[in-house]
């Protein structure tokens, strides 16, 4: 009933801190009967009305915890965790839902804070109709004396009017705004005792052509515990009835009493088919009757002229009343409306626990790394050790040619090209890679949009908008970071200051290239020696070992190189590991990580929601 204020101001305190109510401003001064001892009590009660609406937050007694409070019935436990649920929902999602999204519940929660903490002990029931359809004279006999003014003018009820049974009520009807002059006190019969607790309220035309009236309609439909809707044998099925207040008021059922009036102007078994009919309607207007001792709406047929029905009205209303269970019933109908809307912002279909899966890291992952270029580094870093292999196992003569080449062009190194595959820019090249350069920052926001994706996949929009918001943030500054990366890790994984480690195979190596080469060497001494005629011809000799270093040096370069394959392959894989690692832990820190913080909160507030519309299936009642 809540969405029927239609209230502009959407201020409200997390249920937290209560609102203050609003304060009588008439004096009980314009009423003569009884009015001046009457008022005097309902003061006292109404001074405690700031320390009860503590009291229905922090459990404490009205007295400021001197007092017990009252034990709560499992109703209404089951309506204070839902409550608090309510209230912790909110506040999760205060900052990633707009205020008007979220203004419903706030509602909700604050007028809950403020019935809580008025009078337990009464029922404040209001009775609405159409024009002409006998309210005002049902509002009479029940009270049994002229209260409400009847009569042929149209509408006749121009304010709320209230009859309470019994005293401490003023804070109710402070909360409703009714003034002193518009309070009555029934008359003291043996019938009224039965309804001691109630407080009835006689409401203007809901389709009264002063638009003042159908506010006070509204306001006051928003606040009472209960209803009693009255309609006539003429206007029963009347459009503005059904589809502005009993159709969306439908989860009320409980707290609601439907009542044909008029049944003495129906003959013979006309009231049972209007009965019947008006059941019908109801049902489509999806309200639960509460018949066969199932708890809804109760159904019946009077004649408030002739008092034919009133006196069982009388004894429905007085049992509802004597339960005291109305409060919590309506304002579980409340928050049964409320989760119900509140509904698609936290409930998607099929979606029950959102994470990022580990394909979608692993997708994510491998595309960072292909943007820092750990691939290509990786490849330099193995280039890196097959060259120091081959310095270190090569021939003599061929270091020095790549010594001599080196000293001659220094810059066409294999390691600086290698640092411009993957993108640093420190190094001197004649033409700095600005397509890799671009290529690498779309790599980096197709990354970041894909794992996004995947992590909102089947969430409500509210909360996918917020993951997306998260990862764009993270992801301003990680293209700069990894391009930090690919110039400071990456070109050392390419070009590393210091030489790889040596396989334990080096030295043997070495030593028989050394030897190769020693035999080189030896036997051109010998033929050289044979030349010039030092030593005795004999040219078979020293062509043999020179032909043998001359073969066995390449072939020990050539086992070296197969022999250097695993390692190399396997270093290069370590580099590349390395560098994928830190690109990894980078996306990690500013995009992963946000982004299931945020999937964490909104488990968080569903899980919060599951508490709130736990309790969406109706109280048990014990009214037939």
């Amino acid at each position: 009933m809540t969405a029927l204020t239609d209230r502009t101001d959407d201020r409200w305190d997390d249920g937290l801190i209560a609102r203050s109510r609003p304060k009588a401003v008439e004096a009980a001064a314009a009423d003569g009967e009884d009015s001046e001892g009457r008022e005097g009590r309902e003061g006292s009660e109404g001074d405690e009305g700031d320390e009860a609406l503590v009291r229905a937050v922090s459990g404490a007694g009205s007295d400021g915890g001197k007092a017990t409070a009252p034990p709560l019935s499992p109703e209404g436990r089951a309506l204070r965790l839902r409550l608090d649920a309510l209230r912790q929902l909110v506040g999760l999602s205060r900052t990633r839902l707009d205020g008007k999204t979220l203004a419903e519940a706030g509602r909700v929660l604050d007028e809950a804070a403020a019935r809580r903490g008025l009078s337990p002990q009464h029922t404040v029931v209001a009775i609405a109709g159409a024009t002409g359809s006998g309210k005002s004279t049902l509002f009479n006999s029940l009270a049994g004396v002229q209260i409400s003014e009847t009569g042929l003018r149209r509408p006749t009820t121009a304010a709320p009017i209230a009859c309470s049974w019994s005293d401490g009520a003023a804070g109710l009807l402070d909360r409703l705004e009714i003034p002193g002059r518009l309070r009555r006190r029934p008359r003291e019969t043996s019938e009224a005792e039965a309804l001691r607790g109630m407080v009835l309220v006689d409401l203007p035309d809901l389709d009264s052509a002063v638009g003042a009236h159908r506010d006070h309609v509204d306001r006051v439909l928003a606040l009472v515990d209960a209803v009693v809707w009255v309609v006539d044998p003429e206007k029963y099925a009347d459009a503005v009835l059904h589809e502005r207040y009993l159709r969306p008021l439908a989860g009320h059922a409980e707290v609601t009493f439907v009542v044909l009036n008029q049944v003495d102007r129906l003959p013979g078994e006309s009231a049972d088919l209007v009965l019947d009919d008006l059941r019908r309607l109801l049902d489509e207007d999806g309200i639960a009757l509460g018949e066969h001792g199932e708890p809804g709406a109760t159904v019946l047929g009077l004649s408030a002229l002739t008092g034919e029905g009133v006196g069982e009205l009388r004894e429905l209303l007085g049992q509802f009343t004597q339960e005291k269970g109305a409060a919590t019933r309506r304002i579980s109908a409340d928050v049964d409306r409320a989760a119900v809307r509140l509904r698609p912002l936290y409930v998607a279909a099929g979606h029950s626990g959102p994470e990022i899966g580990e394909a979608a890291r692993a997708e994510f992952e491998d595309r960072l790394a292909e943007a820092v270029g750990a691939y290509a580094a990786g490849l330099a870093a193995e280039r890196a050790w097959r060259r120091n292999a081959g310095k270190a196992c090569g021939t003599p003569w061929l270091r020095l040619w790549r010594w001599y080449e080196s000293r001659r062009a220094p810059r066409t190194l294999a390691g600086l090209a290698a640092l411009a595959v993957i993108g640093g820019r420190g190094t001197p090249v004649a033409e700095a890679p600005v397509e890799e350069e671009v290529t690498a920052r779309q790599k980096v926001e197709q990354a970041v949009r894909a794992v996004a994706d995947e992590a909102v996949t089947g969430l409500p929009e509210p909360w996918a908008q917020a993951v997306r918001e998260t990862a764009v943030r993270g992801a301003e500054r990680l293209p700069e970071a990894l391009d930090e990366l690919a110039v400071t890790l990456g070109a050392a994984v390419a070009v590393p200051s210091v030489k790889p480690p040596r396989p334990t195979w080096w030295p043997a190596a070495v030593l028989g290239q050394a030897a190769m080469t020693l035999l080189q060497i030896f036997g051109g001494l010998w033929l050289a020696g044979q030349i010039i005629g030092v030593l005795e011809p004999r040219l078979l000799p020293p062509v043999l070992l020179m032909v043998a270093g001359i073969i066995g040096g390449p072939l020990v370069e050539w086992a070296c190189s197969i022999a250097a394959r695993g390692p190399a392959r396997r270093y290069g894989q370590d580099a590349e590991q390395r560098l994928r690692q830190a690109a990894a832990g980078c996306g990690r820190a500013r995009v992963l990580e946000p982004v299931a913080a945020e999937l964490l909160r909104y488990r968080e507030v569903r899980e919060q929601y599951a508490a709130v519309a736990a309790g969406g299936t109706r109280l048990s009642t014990t009214r037939q």
